[in-house]
């Protein structure tokens, strides 16, 4: 982040004086607008709370609390007093759907006394339609240590509501044990009393339908190196979701399944956003509100977009004269990086790299290298090996990257969420920046806040991605249906590294062979701003330069990788989407259809309206048209999109 806003003057503190002991509700703090109101009580020594939004139940009576090693701060407490703050706040992102945050809300910091005399603070802020939740524990008998074994945070859901959350994985699982890296499907309105498949709960973000009351999104933020990353448990009879820690086989074994760290000590935020429908969800920024930089830039990271051979040509492109291609392919494209995957070291070699990296330069193209994280927690081959698990080993490869002029790095293979874990996440973000190196990583976790956090931090993948498409054909024909459930579920909360855009109709080299495309071409462009991600890394390859007509190349010459604005439009999970962008004075709205039959769609377009813009649409062979249309005065337009097809509309 190269600016950060001002934190305005708001510290509005008042204590509440303790209520008498058969006092069950305690406090209720409400939004600015008042319209999502938070309500904790105490039952019998036990702490819930309860959330109402426009005076419908979104979350039942839900605990609340954690056991540690320092004693049981879920139960047996005693209540001592609350006390309430504004929090106004005004902040700038580079690097996201939205440049310019304005985040106001309202805060409640309730403490509490356990059986041995210790203290916890549950701490809210609650904004129009956000609400954000950590606690922080005081040692009152010269405790420095802490361990949090567990937390009793849960979230009960009404019985009514359905699920369209994503799976956890069994540890050491999938390719060469490199799991979990939350790579798993989706539920589509299922009922909460379906266990998961692995019985293990599942990762966030998390979307529930409240019946026909509106929406409800689970996740967390601002887990760095003092915490684990969580899930949620399996679903019980009643709907009640807990907070779940890491599974012990994660990182083979590697690392503890509980937090450590000093005291006094706070915990990372659960956040929990609601509407009546999906617009607040899907326009969140709650996951950046409530955190903060971690250190400054080295230096000003820029963002953009990237080719990447190994996504299509897959290993076999690893190789000098393919790199050169792709690197002559981003230069025609105007795009700011080339992605060279694994194998380089092995296959192309660091005397030759640097030759590649200088190639790259003179044509104004930067260079991103791939890195295994491996220590030894996975059995993924791929090389570079042992250049990213040991401060000392990345600070030698970061020197020579520097040194050569590479201005970025993707790191793969994580397979975990303890805290060990987040420290290596931590600890290579970190390290790249004093060497003014961005971050990708790949094979990993949700990043929780991290754009904000780390201002290094680019992306993650951290999704059934790409890659997927050409390895599996019925990952292909689910394709349109998986990207209408993504802007509503993981790129809610955080950036996300998909890899959009594929123009060849069987993706492989030769298009003889490999998985065969369903989606049209409007659609692939669309789903590069569908997807958010600061620096995306196309699905194109050198044939589609002299395949595709030159209204479809300006397209991905100009389309923008970071946004300063982010409208919903319309939409369903599962069904269809239209989003609206703006970068500066630029608008891009896309419509995506996630069924296979043709539908039409009636929209309100305001952003758009009385200007003339340009229309990119299907034609009865799936190619991309263009055409001039002007926007009615009242915003209103009729979109029609093919099965699995897509619609762009282009105001510059």
């Amino acid at each position: 982040m190269k600016r950060y806003g001002m934190i305005l003057p708001i510290c509005l503190a008042t204590v509440i004086a303790p209520k008498t002991a058969l006092a069950e509700l305690l406090e209720t703090i409400k939004g600015p607008d008042n319209q999502l109101a938070v309500s904790l009580s105490l039952s019998k020594g036990k702490p819930h709370y309860t959330v109402t939004y426009m005076g419908e139940v979104f979350l039942e009576s839900s605990p609340l609390g954690l056991n540690s090693s320092i004693g049981d701060f879920s139960q047996d407490l005693t209540y001592i007093d609350s006390k309430r703050n504004t929090i106004l706040e005004q902040y700038e992102l580079d690097r996201a759907k939205v440049s310019q945050v304005t985040y106001e809300a309202n805060g409640l910091t309730s403490r509490f006394r356990n059986a041995k005399g210790d203290e916890i603070s549950i701490i809210f802020q609650v904004s129009d339609n956000d609400i954000a939740l950590r606690y922080h524990v005081v040692s009152n008998n010269e405790a420095t240590r802490f361990k949090v074994l567990s937390e009793a945070t849960s979230f009960n859901l009404p019985n009514k509501a359905t699920t369209f959350i994503t799976h956890q994985a069994l540890p050491m699982t999938g390719w060469n044990g490199t799991k979990p890296s939350y790579e798993e499907g989706y539920t589509f309105d299922e009922s909460m009393a379906k266990a998961s498949p692995n019985g293990v709960g599942y990762t966030f973000p998390a979307l529930f339908k409240n019946d026909d009351k509106g929406w409800l999104l689970l996740s967390e933020t601002g887990v760095d190196s003092h915490y684990v990353g969580s899930r949620l448990s399996e679903g019980n009879a009643e709907g009640i979701y807990k907070i779940a820690f890491p599974q012990p086989g994660e990182n083979a074994g590697i690392g503890d399944t509980y937090a450590s760290m000093a005291l006094p000590a706070t915990t990372p935020w659960r956040t929990i956003t609601v509407g009546q429908d999906l617009e607040p969800i899907v326009e969140t920024t709650v996951s950046y509100d409530v955190v903060k930089p971690l250190y400054e830039p080295s230096e000003d990271y820029k963002m953009g977009r990237a080719t990447w051979s190994w996504i299509v040509w897959q290993d076999n492109s690893i190789n000098y004269e393919d790199q050169i291609k792709y690197i002559d392919m981003a230069a025609e494209l105007n795009f700011e990086y080339v992605l060279i995957d694994n194998w380089w070291d092995a296959r192309i070699g660091r005397d030759k790299m640097e030759e590649l990296v200088q190639y790259a330069a003179d044509k104004n193209v930067a260079v991103i290298l791939w890195y295994n994280s491996n220590g030894w927690w996975n059995d993924a081959p791929q090389t570079p090996q042992d250049k990213m698990n040991t401060s000392i080993a990345r600070k030698q490869e970061m020197a020579w990257l520097q040194k050569i002029g590479v201005k970025g790095i993707k790191v793969d293979f994580f397979g975990g969420d303890k805290q060990a874990t987040m420290a290596l996440y931590e600890g290579i973000l970190s390290d790249a920046n004093d060497y003014g190196i961005g971050v990708t990583f790949h094979g990993c976790t949700l990043p929780r806040g991290w754009e904000r956090m780390f201002p290094n931090f680019v992306t993650s993948e951290a999704v059934l991605a790409s890659e997927n498409l050409v390895f599996s054909q019925n990952a292909l024909d689910m394709h349109a249906y998986s990207a209408t459930m993504l802007p509503f579920t993981r790129n809610t909360v955080a950036a996300m590294d998909f890899a959009p855009v594929f123009l060849n109709d069987r993706l492989s080299r030769d298009q003889q062979r490999g998985t065969i495309r369903s989606t049209t071409d409007t659609f692939e462009l669309a789903t590069s701003v569908l997807y958010q991600s600061p620096v995306q890394h196309f699905g194109l390859t050198p044939n589609n330069l002299n395949e595709q007509s030159e209204h479809v190349l300006d397209f991905i010459r100009a389309v923008p990788a970071t946004w300063d604005e982010t409208q919903f439009v319309d939409g369903y999970p599962g069904k269809h989407v239209v989003l609206g962008r703006r970068q500066g004075s630029h608008w891009y709205v896309v419509a995506v259809n996630g069924e296979k039959s043709a539908k039409e769609l009636s929209v309100n377009l305001p952003m758009l309206a009385g200007k003339s813009v340009q229309l990119l649409f299907d034609n009865a062979n799936n190619k991309t048209q263009s055409k001039k249309v002007t926007v009615p005065e009242n915003g209103q337009m009729t979109l029609s999109l093919r099965g699995q097809g897509g619609v762009v509309l282009v105001a510059r």
